[in-house]
């Protein structure tokens, strides 16, 4: 294992001083948890909450400040934040009409979260909480049902940006179950992510493979082959895409292609190229792009393609607010 790292164990500690030290005109870290939160405030409009394990910067810390989170609350690597530091992250981000905490679909986050909403919930704060299952390579097969991946990103902007708007906490609630309905991801891997704690990848992939539907934890996928171009593989990722949404010609998507974590630039842009030909082929309507690592697995290499369905005008106008955070979306 080579990585640039002391000691494991005090990983997210220098993690998220580092990341205040860096960005410590924007965001601050409450006193002895592992929230971060924005020093930005709008009193009386509702405060959205993230977080989850580390590992996948820059969420969720680099989505906090102005137009998208109010807090993030992390956990050590790939493990979900604890419900004490959960509800610091809650007191600290309401502003006085309430707060909207937007969930991962993972078991530990669900619990954990839940069980911050009701101790909040009991110090007088009004919390909702949205749920983010927008991984369509298990579908609802498993115990708690579709994982929360890139899309999750999506789910901030959007809410985040109706929430500096003004919206109230049963609207954004209301608005972000929608949007989860047509929000849906799928990833391919070609390289596993090794965790600094156990020192070695969390699963293999020869020279000359990839994985289909590998989660951002190093789940793994639903089907292993020889490694492909990327035409062929964003054809089979589009193709999984356009079974799940049943699309019409002429409907109208946003794409974010995503990088994992090793994987460059110049391969993400190629990869969106072949994206939007085969959009194209099917007469959808792209009123929406980006492009880049936001939702990572440490270093794995590969991608996640995410599509929303722009069922609102409102949603594409949303995902362009300009924000002010430390990671621009």
């Amino acid at each position: 294992m080579k990585k640039i790292i002391n000691d494991p164990k005090n990983l997210l500690h220098e993690l998220l001083e580092g990341f205040v030290f860096t960005h410590h005109d924007l965001v601050d870290r409450l006193d002895g948890t592992n929230v971060i939160h924005r020093k930005y405030r709008n009193e009386g409009k509702v405060a959205l909450v993230s977080g989850g394990g580390s590992g996948h910067e820059p969420a969720h810390a680099g989505f906090v400040g102005k137009g998208m989170l109010a807090a993030a609350v992390l956990g050590e690597v790939f493990t979900s934040p604890t419900p004490d530091q959960i509800v610091e992250a809650i007191k600290t981000a309401d502003q006085g009409a309430g707060v909207l905490l937007i969930v991962k679909n993972y078991s530990g986050d669900i619990m954990n979260f839940d069980m911050a909403k009701d101790l909040a919930e009991l110090e007088g704060i009004t919390v909702d909480h949205v749920v983010v299952g927008d991984d369509i390579s298990i579908e609802d097969t498993g115990s708690v049902g579709k994982r929360g991946v890139a899309g999750t990103v999506l789910v901030h902007k959007i809410l985040g940006a109706a929430a500096e708007n003004g919206m109230n906490l049963t609207d954004l609630k209301n608005l972000g179950e929608k949007l989860v309905s047509n929000i849906a991801t799928i990833g391919v891997s070609l390289s596993p992510a090794t965790v600094p704690e156990v020192g070695k990848p969390g699963f293999t992939l020869a020279e000359d493979e990839l994985e289909y539907g590998v989660g951002i934890h190093g789940e793994a996928g639903y089907r292993r082959e020889k490694i492909k171009p990327s035409y062929e593989i964003a054809e089979e990722l589009v193709t999984q895409l356009k079974n799940h949404f049943n699309w019409a010609q002429g409907e109208r998507f946003g794409i974010f292609v995503n990088g994992l974590g090793a994987t460059p630039p110049m391969e993400q842009y190629i990869f969106m190229n072949d994206v939007q030909k085969l959009l194209a082929q099917d007469e959808i309507q792209v009123v929406y792009t980006k492009v880049g690592s936001y939702m990572t697995a440490i270093d794995m290499a590969g991608v996640s393609l995410t599509l929303i369905k722009m069922e609102d005008d409102e949603w594409t106008k949303l995902l362009n607010e300009p924000v002010d955070t430390p990671t621009t979306f």
